[in-house]
């Protein structure tokens, strides 16, 4: 038709290819979004890496963070400067490692551990979220349910690591986080992951917390806490990452094939 603007347009198709151009701006934006952290990748055996990775890695962004804790700019294309405490098992990228020294200090394996802040977490008051009973008001054990306070903790191979001290809880989310044990010298000693934890009895004995992850022996070597009665965010991956290492590390054949 003479004159006509669009009377040839095919509204579906034109729809169509902005969707498409949409989509394609969306998965742009969000795999940019996506290496504000562990960018640029860089090469396991050599460690060569990007140092100007223009293309896919956004720029910096300011975050503000809680309770007066400063800000934080991402990504800051930062490397991990920490010495590799394993031996690699053969040249090739992606070969496993075999931790040096203690397995599970190593930072290695299932005893990784990440660099958070050397901070305790805080409740939306600001207050330390993760503290001992003996300073948590208006916490306590719920009638009727086994109070841990005063248990023996056996290890692995049954036998006695200490009893526990006190109980620490989040007071944010009202959930037994850790068991403080006591040595059997009177010391006061690691810090004990809930999840690491079953309260085992015996029929006609007293109920005592077993610990699948450790032997007694080992409890003496758990990364501790600067602090009496607050744990850092750093402290705690440290933490769980020992025990976590202990399901592979803590004895010999665990890290045997099961065939």
């Amino acid at each position: 038709m003479t004159g006509s603007v669009v009377g040839s347009i095919d509204v579906a198709q034109v729809v169509l290819y902005a969707f498409w151009v949409f989509f394609a701006g969306l998965i742009w934006y969000i795999r940019k979004e996506d290496r504000r952290e562990g960018y640029p990748l860089e090469d396991d055996v050599s460690g060569a890496h990007n140092k100007s990775p223009w293309l896919f890695v956004p720029d910096k962004k300011t975050f503000v963070l809680p309770h007066g804790q400063g800000t934080k700019q991402v990504p800051d294309l930062a490397r991990d400067e920490r010495a590799l405490n394993a031996e690699r098992m053969a040249r090739a990228s992606g070969s496993p490692l075999e931790p040096t020294g203690n397995p599970m200090l190593a930072g290695v394996g299932p005893g990784s551990w990440a660099e958070r802040q050397d901070l305790p977490d805080l409740t939306a008051h600001g207050e330390a979220r993760i503290v001992p009973m003996r300073v948590a008001d208006g916490f306590d054990i719920a009638a009727g349910e086994t109070d841990p306070r005063g248990l023996p903790v056996v290890g692995c191979d049954r036998k006695p690591a200490g009893i526990v001290k006190d109980v620490w809880v989040d007071r944010s989310e009202h959930l037994i986080r850790y068991y403080e044990i006591e040595g059997e010298d009177g010391a006061s000693g690691p810090l004990l992951p809930n999840n690491f934890v079953v309260i085992k009895k015996a029929r006609g004995d007293k109920p005592y917390l077993y610990v699948h992850a450790v032997t007694s022996e080992q409890f003496a070597d758990v990364p501790g806490h600067a602090k009496a009665e607050t744990v850092t965010r750093l402290e705690e991956d440290k933490i769980a990452a020992y025990y976590g290492g202990g399901l592979l590390y803590a004895l010999r054949n665990r890290r045997e094939a099961l065939l």
